[in-house]
């Protein structure tokens, strides 16, 4: 196989597209442009140059992102450890990258503390610490997925010994993030619990957490503070006590059939109660004894004294006689038999004549006392107001009113959803009414808007394909005249090809004719002047065989 041959008849048949197969045509225009394209695009793709290297994963994700957003073409290399820009904006997306904070430094956290500074001073070292928990702390929060970059700022006092002059740390957290993302309160009180329990003595109420807005997140200190507490309590009881009404109504009546509306009335002040409650003790032998005291005092036949002071005086007196032959009086009798402590003194054998008897007692008891002291929560329930609206039901007439024992059922049925209490003072209205766009509930197939959006869609499908197909048309037309066209052409060239080498042979047939009459001719001549005898007689063969055919 002869390789010039086979190029040059590739080359020929290349040169006319009019005889290739009408497949092969009709892949060639498409073909015949990607190929220009990409040949155009290669030719005005720029140099890349390395933008930045050794990156982390996070570092590197995040400049990539930035890179698509901003429509920055960028490359990435073989090992995925660099990213690659035209050579022309290295420098200037690395300033549009670096207003943005990156690549964040990764010295930012506790390695800042990896290489110590020979020499460096206390105040030097508190501030590498000071900047090593605020960059440790920032990382930390970015792991949040709506957190996009952070900064923290910490304010630690200087320690002292003196407690009056303590101050408490305090904390400020900068977040900026993600577009379309949100903090919902319980991750700001997270990030806030964080920021706290990772710095000594730092309350929580201490740390200010403010977005990429100038938004304040955190729940500011003080009234403000406390009144979006309140307003949100007061919310939360109100949207909760709507859904369980909406869940208990909507699968008996029809999903939209129902609108519920809550209104909650809070107690927000705090109030503390000491009571001191005295009750009498009626309970006999119960009673607690705080105290007794008693006191008893008898004499008997004790003579006061007298005489003349001196050892006379002094001397004891004589024995005492016993009274065995001296009955006892009358009186004497009824005296001891009332007061048996009078009588007592006869049976020691002393005169009971004369003497004087005295006794007290007193006895105090523990008073019953009750000391209670109630504190009040916070955001007491005081009144809950509820209004409920419940649509007509479709009837075969059209739409008609609840009769009233379902109203009266639904009506028990919101009661127990809403935890009506009369004692409270809550108030509930339950209206059964036609709403006023039940007409527009189901409209025609033909008004629905989800079935116009489905037929615009279909439309457009429907007309770009009509389209495709019409521009196939028109290039499959063009081609197959093209074709015909040059199908007539070949023939034609066929033709006059064919005329011209008859012209050419018959040229060639008459050129050679002429050529041996003059050979003949000049045959002769030679003869004739070599050999003119012989000539002669050839001369006279030809006139005699001329005069015999006539």
């Amino acid at each position: 196989m002869n390789f010039p041959d086979t190029w040059k008849r590739f080359l020929d048949a290349a040169a006319k597209p009019a005889t290739w197969p009408r497949p092969v045509q009709l892949a060639a225009v498409p073909a015949i442009v990607t190929v220009a394209v990409a040949a155009l695009l290669w030719l005005r793709s720029p140099e890349y140059k390395v933008l930045f290297s050794n990156l982390e994963d996070r570092d590197g994700g995040n400049i990539v992102a930035a890179l698509g957003q901003q429509n920055i073409p960028y490359r990435l290399s073989g090992d995925g450890q660099a990213i690659l820009v035209p050579a022309d904006r290295v420098h200037e997306v690395r300033l549009q990258l670096a207003q943005q904070g990156l690549p964040r430094n990764s010295e930012a956290g506790f390695a800042l503390l990896d290489h110590p500074r020979f020499g460096a001073s206390q105040f030097t070292e508190q501030v590498n610490f000071q900047r090593a928990l605020e960059g440790e702390l920032a990382s930390s929060i970015q792991t949040l997925h709506a957190v996009q970059a952070a900064r923290v700022h910490l304010a630690l006092p200087r320690e002292t010994v003196f407690v009056r002059d303590r101050q408490p740390p305090t904390a400020s957290v900068l977040l900026s993030l993600y577009p379309g993302r949100v903090l919902n309160e319980a991750q700001v009180r997270a990030i806030a619990w964080l920021v706290s329990s990772s710095v000594p003595n730092l309350n929580a109420a201490n740390v200010s957490v403010v977005d990429q807005d100038g938004s304040l997140l955190s729940s500011p200190p003080g009234d403000a503070g406390l009144e979006r507490t309140q307003r949100n309590l007061a919310h939360d009881i109100e949207q909760r006590t709507v859904r369980r009404i909406l869940t208990l109504l909507n699968p008996l009546v029809g999903a939209g059939n129902v609108r519920a509306q809550v209104s909650a009335d809070m107690d927000f002040s705090q109030r503390e109660q000491t009571s001191e409650v005295y009750r009498p003790n009626e309970t006999p032998g119960q009673a607690s004894v705080r105290s007794k005291q008693t006191s008893e005092s008898s004499q008997h036949n004790v003579d006061p004294p007298q005489g003349i002071p001196g050892a006379l005086s002094n001397q004891p007196p004589a024995n005492a006689t016993a009274p065995i032959d001296q009955p006892p009086s009358d009186q004497h009798s009824n005296t001891a038999a009332s007061n048996p402590a009078l009588a007592a003194p006869a049976r020691d054998g002393r005169d009971q004549g004369s003497g004087s008897s005295r006794s007290d007692a007193t006895i105090n008891y523990e008073v019953d006392r009750t000391i209670s002291h109630v504190r009040q929560p916070l955001g007491t329930l005081r009144r809950l107001s509820a209004a409920v609206v419940i649509n007509y039901r479709h009837g075969d007439d059209g739409p008609e009113p609840l009769p009233a024992e379902d109203m009266a059922k639904l009506q028990a049925l919101v009661r127990q959803a809403m935890g009506y209490s009369a004692d409270r003072g809550d108030s509930l209205t339950v209206v059964n009414s036609r709403f006023t766009d039940m007409e527009d509930r189901d409209p025609p197939f033909w008004q629905n808007t989800l079935y116009l959006d489905y037929a615009m869609q279909c439309l457009r499908y429907i007309l770009l394909a009509l389209g495709g197909y019409l521009l196939w048309r028109a290039v499959s037309r063009r081609i197959k005249e093209e074709q015909t066209r040059s199908e007539a052409r070949r023939k034609t060239e066929a033709a006059r090809k064919e005329r011209d080498l008859a012209e050419t042979r018959a040229a060639e047939a008459l050129a050679a004719a002429v050529s041996r009459h003059e050979e003949n001719l000049k045959t002769a001549q030679e003869m004739a002047v070599k050999d003119p005898r012989a000539v002669a007689m050839v001369l006279r063969s030809w006139m005699e065989e001329k005069d015999g055919n006539r």
